[in-house]
């Protein structure tokens, strides 16, 4: 058996929990934890709404641009980039007290927003290259991460209409897979709208197959990283002035425009 199939074991899937302590030990095992009911009710709906709205526009306009991750054939996964600058619903993700407990007890603090955008899977494709998220960062590997994503789950993700698969544990290898990892044995997260998925930077996963005929699954992904890191997204381009202008402390110190010993501007913080 290899080093990476000893430690990947897809029997360990973390049971939904909303104990953040219990959490915290699922991430430090698995690699990941499943928050359930986060959203409900008008705001979920408000939250899909506006994500689908934004797909819709990008797709009529001619403005989708793929992610380097995703099979260049594939049509039928699609991006959405910048969902902060789309509707204020994504802004409250961002700084969601559960969110940025996570931020604070993984990544600590201050830490960046790298990025937060949409992934909406629909029939017949969508799946992605096996991958890390921080692999930007020189192997080995520490045994911290380096970054964190939260996942929004918009729709319900299952199996069939390809919810995003996971390697639990992988992340205690230390690096990226390897070409001939590409195939290593994955579960599906599977779990109702509404619910977040929070997992480290290491752990291994991608986007699964959507083998139904007729359901899109949709999920936006908020990925936060230590300070030393450039975001991934380039706010101070991107961004609506006005989530600027209107942004909370934490907001501010996530988009780096306060800043601490980083980021500064003639020695202070910019704001």
């Amino acid at each position: 058996m290899s080093v990476a199939a000893e430690l990947i074991d897809t029997r360990k899937a973390p049971a939904p929990t909303r104990d953040l302590a219990q959490g915290l030990r699922d991430i430090r095992d698995h690699g990941l934890t499943i928050i359930p009911d986060v959203l409900a009710g008008d705001t979920l709906k408000r939250a899909r709404d506006a994500l689908y709205a934004a797909a819709a526009t990008d797709r009529a306009r001619g403005r989708e641009q793929k992610f380097s991750l995703d099979y260049a054939h594939d049509e039928t996964n699609q991006r959405v980039w910048n969902v902060l600058s789309r509707d204020p619903v994504f802004e409250d993700m961002v700084v969601h007290p559960i969110a940025l407990h996570y931020v604070r007890e993984i990544l600590g603090w201050p830490a960046l927003l790298g990025n937060i955008s949409a992934n909406i899977t629909g029939p017949g494709g969508g799946e992605m290259v096996l991958h890390a998220d921080q692999i930007f960062v020189p192997e080995p590997w520490s045994s911290e991460p380096q970054g964190m994503n939260v996942a929004w789950l918009l729709d319900d993700f299952t199996e069939a209409n390809g919810a995003t698969r996971f390697a639990p544990g992988s992340h205690k290898l230390n690096r990226a897979p390897r070409p001939d990892e590409a195939n290593v044995a994955t579960i599906p997260l599977e779990a109702p709208a509404g619910s977040i998925v929070v997992f480290e930077s290491r752990v291994w996963h991608k986007t699964g197959h959507n083998r139904t005929a007729s359901e899109t699954r949709a999920g936006a992904f908020a990925w936060y990283t230590k300070p030393i890191y450039r975001a991934q997204e380039n706010w101070f381009l991107s961004l609506k002035p006005e989530v600027r202008q209107f942004a909370s402390e934490e907001m501010l110190v996530l988009l780096g425009y306060k800043g601490d010993l980083l980021g500064l501007v003639n020695g202070a913080s910019p704001v």
